[in-house]
């Protein structure tokens, strides 16, 4: 009887154990995500750059009542507030805004649909990949101010040459960027999807690009920095009445009339847009990615 017992009792320890061992097992594949509180977010993500922008602010005041440099080398930020008041009351200030950002994004579009499928024959096509790697290296490494003259040459002042700009600098970066993600692929991932008949256009689809992505991404984001500095470039060189007035051509027009206020308008702009952009569309993509592979847990 004791026997049956201790079988009996050590039967249902080993139970125990396993499910203990199942539900610790759960516990460590279960991602737990929680709503953050709004004073939390506050204090997180809004509290720092606003303090940081308020720091800048006292210490550029500071420098301007110390006099380190003359008030037209210096201006002080009440100055630039003025300029970005008069600009909203005579009602181009979101228009140079938007010329210049209806510009980027176009740009930056096109090269998207460029630059994905050259980085995906690069990647997959070894010949292709000797042939074309190298250059799209040296093509990102050129800088992007150096195709505005070329650029007006063969197609003059107008949009064309804006985008022409905008794709020389963005393509490369964009297709080595998923060249990278996809050389980073577990070779395992690509033999377990022709086992299953992803071959071809499939297998690019459904293996290859969702693999990729964390690289991809990257590419992307450094394709729009270099899409929004290579229309920079092109508008700063390049002005005419034809193009309108974009934020590079604000920049320059406060240069030729002498205004720091207007060129430190245009660069505060600048900035302002490079940041709402990341902070809109690509730190979501990037948390959207990271959190459906398990890499980014909310408590």
């Amino acid at each position: 009887m004791a026997s049956t017992d201790n079988g009996v009792d050590v039967k249902k320890h080993s139970a125990d154990d396993l499910a203990g061992l199942e539900a610790g097992l759960d516990a460590l594949d279960s991602v737990v995500v929680s709503r953050t509180p709004l004073r939390e977010t506050l204090n997180r993500k809004v509290l720092p750059p606003v303090t940081a922008i308020v720091l800048v602010l006292v210490v550029w005041q500071l420098l301007v009542w110390a006099q380190v440099a003359p008030e037209y080398k210096l201006p002080a930020p009440a100055d630039v507030w003025d300029e970005v008041s008069d600009a909203w009351l005579k009602g181009t200030l979101l228009d140079y805004i938007w010329t210049s950002v209806s510009r980027g994004l176009l740009g930056f579009l096109i090269a998207l649909a460029i630059g994905t499928p050259l980085g995906l024959l690069v990647a997959r096509v070894r010949f292709v990949r000797g042939a074309i790697g190298p250059i799209l290296s040296g093509l990102q490494s050129l800088p992007s101010v150096a195709w505005v003259p070329p650029a007006v040459l063969w197609l003059g002042l107008n949009d064309s040459m804006m985008y022409a700009v905008i794709l020389l600098g963005a393509v490369p970066s964009i297709a080595n960027g998923l060249v990278a993600g996809i050389d980073q692929i577990p070779p395992l991932f690509l033999r377990a999807g022709r086992t299953l008949g992803a071959t071809g256009l499939r297998e690019a689809r459904y293996i290859v690009m969702p693999a990729a992505l964390p690289g991809y991404l990257a590419g992307l984001k450094q394709g729009w920095a270099f899409s929004w500095r290579s229309l920079m470039a092109a508008e700063i060189i390049a002005t005419s009445p034809d193009l309108g007035v974009g934020l590079g051509q604000l920049l320059e027009h406060g240069r030729t009339n002498s205004s720091m206020s207007q060129v430190f308008l245009a660069i505060f702009l600048i900035l302002l847009v490079g940041i709402a952009i990341d902070l809109l569309i690509f730190s979501p993509l990037e948390r959207r990615v990271l959190r459906g592979r398990g890499l980014l847990v909310t408590r």
